[in-house]
């Protein structure tokens, strides 16, 4: 149980509740074992005699302590499962801010579906391991002791022989435990297969059904669902053996005091009280036993999911906040940014070499290249989202990774090829940057978000939405076009009025009027401001103050718009061909 281990401290904060929840559990054991002793008097009773009023008592005080052991048995549920449910929210909560500390590298090579199986199935099992499982371990431990002591006073021989089958109970519960917690594994790890499947093919559903594959998408899908059930039927069986292996046990145990004991009554050595009596605690004893099981299940199925979970908590991001971060100097313009011999690589294939290059404060640099030459990897390592493998990125001479990432990203506005908005209205979208400054009056930040949206060339889309600005997006912004998404993203960015602006191709799927009309705009939004604009098209870039052309993550021309077309190389190049491309289509 060393995964489950990790869940104390989420305990602490819950002692009290705990302790009076334990307390409800113990009480309920006693109450439940003290009805077979009155059952045994009244037996006796009414086997010697004794006046009806005697067992009316008895009667009374049976009906009592069942009444009392309900409602403790009603305490005991409530306040551990409460616990167990805070503590689920606890670690999700946890989890969440956890999965927020980590770096893009991590999510690259862990799958969506995989991280929502854990913070959903793998969580309520750890919940199920959190609570029910302790409240019905301590139950089966304290009530089988004490039906024990109270069994060991009516007859420790018999006590001895309906025990001894249980010898056998550990060596059971170890086989069948280890497996269980390796066949729950193999279900929760293909969960997460499943559930990334689904996710795919959701948010994929207009590829599957432009390229006609719906039907071998459900054939995967059900051949994918049908492993599932294979490896929970697998499952499945050892639960089948566990409980019958347990009853079987007790059943032996059962037969012995039968035959034994009913010879004692027989012979007179034994009272008929005595002998129903030991045979209700044999059955109180023997419940325990059978739940044993179950709670077994729970902690090893507990234990597999805290294992997954305490893989993302293990995880750690690669790019972090350094322990006593330096600051950058105070300005109301933009800030120089230089890149001094960096390299970089995603994996072992090296995506950008050698690269240096510095951009004055309030300066605009273009980035020009073919697809795969680099471009988004140079301004990803600017907003720090990953760290170069050699060299330094510095932003007014400061190393970025002496910052902390909450003071550079402030700075950035960053506008990456995949404009992702929220399931949201489009102002509290354009308005996302601006969530931090709660101090910020509503009326400024809609002014923000207006002035943002008519540079991006938004506002006339917005205008002519159902409600304007407190229009609703789709999931992704399904309701918008690649254009309008892309305008919107731009406007989110540039909302914040930071002071670098970083446009990762973010005018792709725009026509070239409007992308004409969102240049003539930043040129006069971003001025004092420094700009990184990569882009394809060359009409994006063509009036920044430095340019660099890459190739294969290499920087192989560099100069203004001017100096690049006297070279007549690859910018020049370039830009002949997307002339001819525009005339073709044009004609």
């Amino acid at each position: 149980m060393k995964a489950l281990r990790r869940l104390l401290p989420y305990y602490r904060p819950y002692r009290a509740q705990v302790a009076w929840g334990l307390f409800a559990v113990v009480v309920s054991s006693t109450l439940v074992n003290g009805v077979p002793t009155l059952l045994r008097r009244a037996i006796d009773a009414l086997g010697s005699g004794a006046d009806a009023s005697v067992v009316w008592k008895l009667a009374g005080a049976m009906v009592a302590l069942i009444l009392f052991n309900g409602v403790f048995r009603f305490w005991m549920r409530e306040i551990l499962n409460g616990v167990s449910r805070r503590i689920e929210n606890d670690l999700r909560d946890d989890l969440f801010v956890h999965l927020a500390t980590l770096d893009a590298r991590w999510y690259n090579r862990t799958r969506t579906g995989e991280i929502m199986a854990r913070l959903t199935n793998d969580l309520g099992a750890v919940r199920m391991a959190a609570g029910p499982a302790i409240m019905y371990l301590t139950n089966t431990v304290f009530g089988g002791v004490v039906a024990l002591v109270f069994m060991a006073r009516i007859s420790g021989r018999l006590t001895v022989l309906a025990l001894l089958p249980m010898v056998f109970l550990p060596i059971v519960m170890l086989k069948l435990g280890r497996a269980v917690h390796d066949r729950f594994e193999s279900v929760q790890s293909h969960f997460g297969t499943l559930t990334t499947l689904v996710q795919e093919n959701l948010s994929g559903v207009r590829i599957v059904r432009a390229y006609r594959q719906e039907a071998a998408e459900s054939a995967r899908f059900d051949a994918s669902s049908a492993e599932y059930v294979r490896r929970n039927v697998q499952l499945a069986n050892l639960y089948g053996i566990m409980s019958p292996s347990l009853t079987t046990l007790a059943g032996l145990g059962a037969a012995a005091v039968l035959g034994i004991g009913g010879a004692q009554v027989i012979a007179g050595k034994m009272s008929v009280g005595a002998f129903v009596a030991f045979g209700l605690y044999l059955s109180n004893l023997t419940w325990p036993l059978i739940a044993l099981g179950w709670v077994t299940n729970l902690f090893q199925r507990g234990e597999a999911s805290m294992a997954r979970l305490n893989e993302i908590f293990d995880a750690q991001p690669s790019v972090t906040t350094p322990v006593t971060p330096a600051t950058l100097p105070v300005t109301t313009g933009g800030r120089a940014i230089e890149f001094r011999n960096v390299s970089f690589s995603y994996t072992e294939r090296e995506v950008l070499h050698d690269i240096s290059f510095t951009i004055p404060a309030g300066g605009t640099l273009g980035v020009v290249g073919a697809t795969g030459s680099g471009k988004s990897a140079l301004l990803e390592l600017m907003a720090r989202l990953y760290d170069p493998t050699a060299g330094t990125v510095l932003m007014d001479g400061v190393p970025l990774p002496t910052l902390s990432l909450d003071t550079l990203r402030a700075e950035i506005g960053f506008v990456p090829q995949e404009s992702l908005l929220f399931s949201d209205t489009i102002g509290s979208n354009l308005a996302y940057g601006l969530r931090h400054a709660h101090d910020t009056p509503a009326a400024t930040t809609a002014e923000q978000t207006a002035w943002a949206a008519a540079i991006a060339q938004l506002a006339e889309t917005i205008d002519g939405l159902p409600s304007g600005y407190q229009t609703m997006l789709g999931e992704r912004g399904i309701n918008l076009s690649g254009g309008q998404k892309q305008r919107a993203a731009m406007a989110r960015a540039l909302a914040r009025r930071p002071s670098i602006v970083v446009l990762d191709d973010a005018l792709s799927a725009v026509d070239t009027q409007t992308e004409a009309a969102i240049l003539r705009g930043l040129r006069e939004a971003l001025s004092g401001r420094t700009a990184v604009i990569a882009s394809h098209r060359i009409t994006a870039i063509r009036d920044a103050s430095h340019i660099i052309v890459l190739d294969d993550g290499r920087i192989v021309e560099r100069g203004t718009h001017d100096d690049l077309m006297a070279l007549q190389g690859r910018y020049w190049a370039l830009l002949r061909r997307q002339q001819l491309e525009e005339a073709v289509e044009a004609a």
